[in-house]
């Protein structure tokens, strides 16, 4: 089974992708979802078609595809979008050239007689009827072809009786109503020239994050040091990194140290330390040393590009919401054909000639547009999605974003979810040194270490004011330790391996008690003896305590869920107060966990995405918290890439918004048709006057398709 992303030209409305899909979910062993809003279609294929099969399959529905590179996403995407705004732009500003003199002879001369007129307007009408619309014919005629309708459908019929009714008035000395036909098809392209541009914006979040992807890398092949475009990586290449520049993908350094700004991945503002063995991300800043690390991942696998993808492919998921909008729309346009037919025999058999019936005719089907209705879901999921990426925060799908702001229930993971990841000195035992000097000597050796404990001990001698020492022959002790030589003394710092090595006593007591409380213990010796023990805890993160209290505050209960021992698990829950505490629970206890609890409530799952998969699978919504670069996006429906407690409570509050804007959409497309659609028939002819041009309708129709994607625009003034 195949699975690719094609880029779509020729789609204008709901109806157009609903018309797609369902033709391609016809064949079998083809699974379809096609996105209006990004004009995209992701399509799952049997081994027995190939790429350029399905690109022939979607021609024949009567649309143009191109195969995405991944690879190119960057360079291709951003040119085609701009291309297609600049066609439509062309064909605007020919039909509004041509149509303005048509409009004012029309209007204001006449009766004036002026010579030729009528066949003038014939020939500038024709121009804008059939090179400036042409691609809506060919749009109307495939679908006709395929046994459907589009919005294009309904344009054509409309403009084109308007069109030849007026060929037929010039030889009768009847009204002419060219000025209609061009009128409309100028303010329809109108419209979609401000939808398209609307639309782009709603991309704007992906757009900036595609820009800023790197494009060289300098490697060595044949022990020399060449620059390649990115796309020519390989895995197990050896890539160099000056200060200043990207990091062009993943990959895990070999030699050197250096900091690196990760803000643009983890929205943290803070460098992070980085040296031998330490995994760096693709698109990251390196801030100061010159490194070098051997490519573990190609441009178009690399985190980056995952996450470009995953924001292209959330953007392309349907919400359940959104699936009824494609069922009324699928019913849509045939409806409005028999309406506009109906409309126009009533007013024929009422008695107000065929001019009239007409008008009334062709004024419904240009009211009736279903775009409104197939834009009001995903704009607004992408705008949400694309605001909660400049946050940190990654949606996969609707979907999941939809199901966020129904949860009751939302379980947390303790390690790395609601704890700090910075460790902190909680204690100082002494053994056979008092516990100032046992400070300075841990200080003094840490100040030469890349560990991640090094900086709790730093922190903890700056706060003492204590002043490190001068260290000479600093070693690392893999996976055991550190040693070093102060004053002439050779000291130990390290686990308890390092002290099974040295052959000392190891005051297990002291270690145990602490470790069972959730803590990391290390040991100071010299060769001889024991100096004393270091207690270091990874602390709750501040806002722990406040943002569960906030979300049970907006009625969503918290929970739990640990591997930890039964004293830590209930010592950590009590403290923040949480509902419900599970301890001492292996990754199936979790599962098990997870679905009692669906049971009866809508359940995310809050977790590193990797020990606790099973758990973030089996949730109604699984969110990942990113820790370091060892990110398992696949684990969860949800990413937040800052590590911050915060970030739940965000991504809750970002669904509730953005699913609020999804239902103000679908109101305004759905109220804006069942109220437009009478008045262009006439029903309050009789009772009120209440008539609608066909150019007021479009001019309505373009604009209802706009103020959905503006009110989704207005999303990203919401504070989340």
């Amino acid at each position: 089974m195949g699975k690719k992303t094609f880029d779509i030209k020729g789609m204008h409305c709901a109806s157009c992708a609903i018309n797609l899909q369902k033709n391609l979910n016809k064949k079998k062993g083809i699974d379809a979802k096609v996105s209006i809003a990004t004009n995209k279609a992701d399509i799952s294929f049997d081994s027995k078609y190939n790429e350029k099969q399905i690109i022939k399959f979607i021609k024949d529905i009567g649309y143009e595809a191109k195969e995405q590179n991944n690879q190119e996403i960057i360079t291709k995407e951003q040119n085609e979008q701009s291309n297609e705004y600049l066609e439509l732009k062309r064909r605007f500003i020919i039909s509004f050239i041509l149509t303005l003199p048509v409009f004012i002879l029309s209007m204001f001369f006449m009766n004036k007689q002026i010579l030729f007129q009528p066949f003038i307007l014939l020939i500038f009408a024709s121009i804008v009827q059939f090179y400036v619309a042409a691609p809506m014919y060919k749009s109307a005629f495939k679908a006709l072809k395929n046994k459907t309708s589009n919005m294009d459908t309904l344009v054509i019929l409309g403009t084109s009786a308007a069109f030849f009714y007026s060929v037929y008035a010039i030889f009768t000395n009847g009204d002419l109503y060219f000025e209609t036909s061009t009128v409309l098809i100028t303010v329809i392209l109108l419209g979609r020239l401000l939808e398209s541009k609307a639309k782009n914006k709603t991309n704007e979040a992906l757009n900036e994050l595609i820009k800023i992807a790197p494009k060289t890398a300098t490697v060595i092949r044949n022990k020399k040091e060449i620059k390649i475009n990115i796309k020519e990586i390989k895995i197990g290449d050896i890539v160099i990194v000056k200060p200043g520049e990207q990091i062009p993908t993943d990959g895990i350094i070999i030699d050197g140290y250096s900091s690196v700004d990760e803000s643009m991945i983890t929205g943290e503002s803070l460098p992070v330390e980085k040296s031998k063995g330490s995994n760096v991300i693709g698109a990251t800043i390196n801030k100061l040393g010159t490194f070098k690390f051997e490519a573990q991942k190609t441009s178009s696998e690399n985190l980056f590009s995952k996450i470009v993808k995953l924001m292209q492919d959330a953007s392309a998921t349907k919400a359940p919401i959104e699936r009824f909008a494609d069922i009324v729309a699928s019913y849509f346009v045939p409806t409005v054909l028999i309406i506009s037919f109906i409309t126009f025999v009533t007013w024929i058999l009422f008695g107000f000639g065929l001019e009239f019936a007409l008008i009334m005719m062709v004024s419904v089907l240009v009211i009736a547009c279903p775009c409104a209705l197939g834009l009001a879901t995903p704009t607004a999921l992408i705008v949400g999605m694309g605001k909660g990426a400049q946050k940190g925060i990654l949606v996969k799908t609707g979907e999941a974003l939809e199901t966020l702001s129904k949860i009751d229930t939302v379980i947390f993971d303790k390690t790395g979810t609601i704890t700090k990841g910075e460790p902190k000195v909680t204690e100082i035992v002494n053994i056979n040194s008092d516990k100032n000097e046992i400070l300075k000597i841990t200080a003094s050796l840490e100040k030469s270490s890349e560990h991640p404990l090094a900086e709790a001990i730093l922190n903890r001698a700056k706060e003492t004011k204590i002043k490190t020492l001068k260290t000479t022959n600093f070693k690392a002790i893999v996976g055991k330790g550190i040693k070093g030589t102060i004053n002439k003394e050779t000291y130990y710092l390290g686990n308890i391996k390092l002290l099974e090595d040295l052959k000392l006593e190891i005051p297990k007591d002291e270690i145990e008690k602490r470790e069972a409380q959730g803590k990391t213990v290390i040991t100071l010796t010299t060769k001889n003896k024991v100096l004393g023990v270091i207690s270091i805890e990874d602390e709750l993160k501040e806002d722990s305590k406040k943002i569960i209290s906030k979300l049970q505050n907006i009625g969503i209960k918290t929970v739990l869920l640990t591997g930890d021992n039964k004293r830590v698990a209930n010592a950590v829950g009590e403290n923040l107060k949480m509902n419900k505490i599970y301890s001492e629970v292996l990754p199936n206890d979790k599962v098990n966990i997870v679905k009692e609890l669906k049971k009866k409530e809508k359940v995310a799952m809050i977790g590193d995405g990797i020990n606790d998969a099973p758990a973030l699978l089996t949730a109604d919504v699984g969110i990942v918290m990113k820790s370091g670069s060892d990110i398992a996006i696949e684990s969860g429906d949800a990413v937040i890439m800052n590590n911050s407690l915060q970030g739940v409570l965000d991504i809750v509050n970002l669904s509730k918004l953005t699913m609020s804007k999804v239902k103000q959409n679908m109101f305004w497309a759905l109220f804006y048709n069942i109220l437009g659609i009478p008045i262009a028939a006439g029903v309050f002819y009789f009772a009120i006057g209440w008539t609608l041009s066909p150019i007021l309708a479009g001019t309505a129709m373009a604009l209802s398709s706009v103020s959905v994607v503006s009110n989704s625009l207005l999303l990203k003034l919401k504070k989340i």
